[in-house]
């Protein structure tokens, strides 16, 4: 039954799954920083969230990769705070200043349904990572009143892979971050020194659960992996060793999205190396670095790329 999440709900497994990891908040594990607080007490941890959601908005956009907004657009949701905290964030209003309002797992569900009536090809959960378990809630009740579009996870990649194995059968698509390959960039930038490995373990597991990208007849994601490599100034990103890990371990039909809109935002002025744009020399050179490994698929810019930037567009819609 497709999307997946149809036939778990059938069985019953979705429920199961999302009772156990709601549960699970009590003594929080549910991401790789593994803070122990009792979120069903709105005691926070590293994500600053308790018990309920907290979403900060929710449209139709037509600005993601093309197998993922369509002609349609892909129905996302952007939730609040997050468990990384990156210098350079372009949303840190939302993913580290708390802007946002707490959503119940019935209001969640009515933005899915939403956002299918609008026609968006799917629903796109954007920083789902600490917010999995009322997602699933609210799936669950969202199923119950007619939902049937593909679900996608779209994460920064620091997801912890014993959540992700709770999740097989839930989602078609997966589209994490690879952002560093460095520990002490991962650390230095983003206070997470554990990314990398934590990273390549959760994208491994995505492979595993929804395989190759596979695309409908008008040319729109059903199902698959597809990675984000965001490229920063001077190398930071770590793009050959990435690119070596992905054709190494996952294969070189991997779907990969390169991107360009880094530009200085956030606490980035207090940070030399980021202080600047990407020069178009180097975002060739990445392109290049992924070509060297036989990495063709997927979406990449061309100059007029460069002047593309993610989170201009984002409105609230709350």
């Amino acid at each position: 039954m497709y999307p997946r999440y149809l036939s778990a709900y059938k069985d019953g497994s979705l429920k199961k799954k999302a009772e156990m990891l709601f549960s699970a908040l009590s003594r929080c594990d549910i991401c790789p920083r593994n803070c122990k607080v009792n979120r069903l007490e709105n005691k926070q941890g590293f994500c600053k969230t308790g018990k309920k959601a907290k979403v900060y908005s929710y449209f139709c956009h037509h600005g993601e990769e093309p197998g993922i907004s369509g002609t349609n657009g892909s129905g996302t949701i952007f939730f609040t705070n997050c468990n990384l905290r990156c210098v350079y964030c372009q949303n840190y209003e939302f993913s580290q200043l708390d802007k946002g309002k707490e959503t119940g797992d019935e209001e969640l569900a009515s933005f899915m349904l939403e956002l299918q009536q609008e026609g968006c090809h799917n629903v796109n959960f954007v920083t789902p990572t600490h917010n999995i378990p009322q997602i699933l809630m609210a799936v669950v009740l969202a199923v119950e009143k007619g939902l049937k579009i593909p679900l996608v996870y779209n994460s920064s990649g620091y997801d912890s892979v014993e959540t992700l194995r709770l999740l097989e059968g839930i989602f078609d698509i997966y589209m994490p971050d690879a952002r560093y390959f460095d520990s002490q960039t991962a650390s230095r930038f983003s206070q997470a020194k554990d990314y990398p490995a934590i990273n390549q373990a959760a994208i491994k597991e995505m492979r595993h659960q929804v395989g190759v990208v596979k695309f409908s007849p008008d040319e729109i994601i059903e199902k698959g992996l597809l990675i984000r490599h965001l490229v920063l100034p001077n190398k930071l990103s770590g793009t050959e060793e990435i690119m070596a890990f992905i054709a190494r371990e996952l294969g070189t039909d991997t779907h990969i999205s390169l991107m360009s809109q880094y530009f200085p935002c956030h606490k980035a002025k207090d940070y030399p190396e980021l202080t600047r744009r990407l020069t178009l020399e180097e975002y060739q050179e990445a392109m290049n670095i992924m070509h060297s490994y036989g990495l063709y698929n997927g979406w990449t810019q061309d100059e007029q790329g460069l002047d593309r930037f993610a989170g201009i567009h984002i409105k609230s819609n709350l």
